[in-house]
C-alpha cells in the first residue's frame, strides 16, 4: 500500500483552501470506517486518505512547514496506513463523566489486547496494541490505543471473497460477542487489503 510522502502532501495554504472540503469527506469516510463495540469503545479503522488528513491537519495546528517537522508527522503517522495484509485502527474509550472514565481506565487494563476480528470461520485474530510506544500503566489503561490486526492469506481471501467480518472483546470486564460488520464497512476494510 502507498505510503504518504513529502511530496505527497499539500502547502499550508494549499490545505486551507481544500479543507471545508476535505473534513467533510473525511467525516463521511470514516463513517464506513467505525464500529462501536458496546455502549464505551469505538474503532475508527485508519487508512492511507484518513492518515493524510490527520497529518495535513496536525501540520496546519502547528504551523510546520520545515523539513523536519513535516518529516516528523511523516513517520509518526504512516506506520498507521495499512500495508495490505493487516487493518490497523485508532480505539477510543469514551466515558462523560470523568469519575466513571477512570474507574473505568483502572477497571479495563489490557483491553486492548482482548480485541479480535473473524473472518468467516477462520481462527480469531487478537489485536497487537500500542507497538509505537506503551499507553497502559499500573494503575490504568489509555482512552486511546493503536490496535493492527495482521491477517493470514485464507482470512484475506475469504474477506476479498465476500465473507462476512466479526469483531468482538473478550476482556471480563468488558465482554462484547461476535459483532458482525454492516456490509458497509466490511465493503470499506476489504479495500485495505492486497
Amino acid at each position: 500500500m502507498p505510503q504518504i510522502t513529502r511530496d505527497s502532501l499539500l502547502t499550508l495554504e494549499g490545505y486551507a483552501k481544500v479543507r471545508p472540503t476535505m473534513r467533510a469527506e473525511i467525516i463521511a469516510h470514516k463513517k464506513t470506517r467505525m464500529v462501536e463495540l458496546g455502549g464505551h469503545v469505538t474503532l475508527i479503522f485508519e487508512d492511507e486518505k484518513t492518515m493524510r488528513y490527520q497529518i495535513q491537519e496536525m501540520l496546519r495546528a502547528e504551523r510546520t512547514f520545515e523539513e523536519a517537522g513535516i518529516q516528523d508527522e511523516l513517520d509518526a503517522y504512516n506506520p498507521l496506513v495499512p500495508d495490505g495484509t493487516n487493518w490497523k485502527a485508532t480505539m477510543m474509550i469514551q466515558y462523560s463523566d470523568p469519575d466513571e472514565r477512570k474507574a473505568a481506565l483502572a477497571r479495563l487494563k489490557g483491553i486492548e489486547d482482548r480485541v479480535w476480528v473473524q473472518v468467516a470461520d477462520q481462527p480469531r485474530v487478537y489485536a497487537i496494541a500500542d507497538e509505537d510506544l506503551e499507553r497502559e500503566n499500573e494503575e490504568k489503561t489509555s482512552s486511546v490505543h493503536f490496535l493492527r490486526f495482521e491477517l493470514d492469506a485464507t482470512s484475506i481471501a475469504a474477506a476479498k471473497s465476500g465473507a462476512a467480518i466479526r469483531m468482538g472483546i473478550d476482556l471480563s470486564a468488558y465482554t462484547v460477542e461476535s459483532f458482525t460488520l454492516p456490509e458497509n464497512v466490511r465493503a470499506a476494510l476489504v479495500v485495505d487489503l492486497a
